[in-house]
């Protein structure tokens, strides 16, 4: 309201007007320009490459074919053996199949560049973990 009354104010001088009320109405006309260049400098850092993005993942996900190797969004990794619609089946391990929706494919894995879902196995398999402690203690009271 304020910056409005100053633009009117500013605008509305007459030919006898003050030195100082128009300068006044031309820093308003300033302010009022900044202002209404903020949404269009949103725009253009933020919501332009943000809808680019969205297209290119969108075009990936329509990409994928079956037998391609992908990343979920969750971390999964897995081979795609089909499509229903807007599901995939996702083979994670041997003769596992799961469903994702197609939007849950994050990216595809490059193969060609090394890139595979085979866990190192950092000997941590072998071990007995806090899940298994209680299991073996009532069995142990039975």
């Amino acid at each position: 309201m304020h910056l409005l009354h100053h633009l009117v104010a500013g605008t509305a001088t007459t030919a006898g007007g003050s030195d100082s009320n128009s300068s006044s109405g031309a820093a308003a006309l300033i302010q009022l320009g900044i202002f209404l260049l903020i949404p269009f400098g949103l725009y253009f850092l933020m919501i332009r490459p943000q809808r680019r993005r969205q297209r290119e993942q969108v075009a990936m996900q329509q990409a994928i074919e079956v037998g391609d190797e992908i990343m979920t969004t969750s971390g999964l990794y897995g081979f795609v053996t089909g499509f229903d619609g807007d599901i995939a089946w996702l083979e994670i391990d041997d003769n596992i199949q799961i469903r994702i929706a197609r939007q849950a494919i994050q990216r595809k894995v490059d193969t060609a560049m090394g890139e595979t879902a085979t866990p190192d196995d950092d000997g941590t398999k072998n071990r007995q973990t806090k899940i298994d402690a209680p299991a073996a203690a009532v069995d142990d009271e039975s």
